[in-house]
């Protein structure tokens, strides 16, 4: 009977570590919080569900153990985008320059035309 007790704690104490050192984009169906305190508060119960649906088990992501040095670097591994430049234009401004262009493409396609026809025509004299 000892056994079956050392069993269930060494199955929720690694559940425990396993939840802890989870990013939060790692964690499912619920916050990292909850499901620590599920596993502590109800341990079998706890440490089943949280192996079969709240860790996040895809191989894209990487998980993170306590020596990583990834865990305590306060630096991101890329950095962050720069903000795009904000269009501080008016909706008439936006409107006026969208139909500006219209016409430009208009004009162009209505110069290729005739291009072409001209072309053509006097290809065929």
């Amino acid at each position: 009977m000892p056994f079956l007790a050392l069993l269930l704690f060494a199955v929720m104490v690694v559940a425990l570590i396993d939840a802890i050192t989870r990013r939060d984009d790692q964690i499912r169906f619920l916050p990292k919080v909850a499901w620590i305190f599920f596993i502590v508060l109800l341990p079998l119960v706890g440490s089943i569900l949280w192996f079969t649906l709240g860790r996040e088990w895809s191989g894209g992501r990487e998980a993170m153990s306590f020596g990583d040095p990834r865990r305590w670097s306060k630096e991101e591994a890329a950095p962050a985008p720069a903000p795009r430049p904000r269009d501080t234009r008016t909706t008439e401004q936006q409107l006026a320059d969208l139909e500006r262009e219209e016409r430009a493409a208009a004009l162009e396609a209505e110069i290729r035309r005739r291009r072409a026809a001209k072309d053509g025509g006097a290809a065929g004299a």
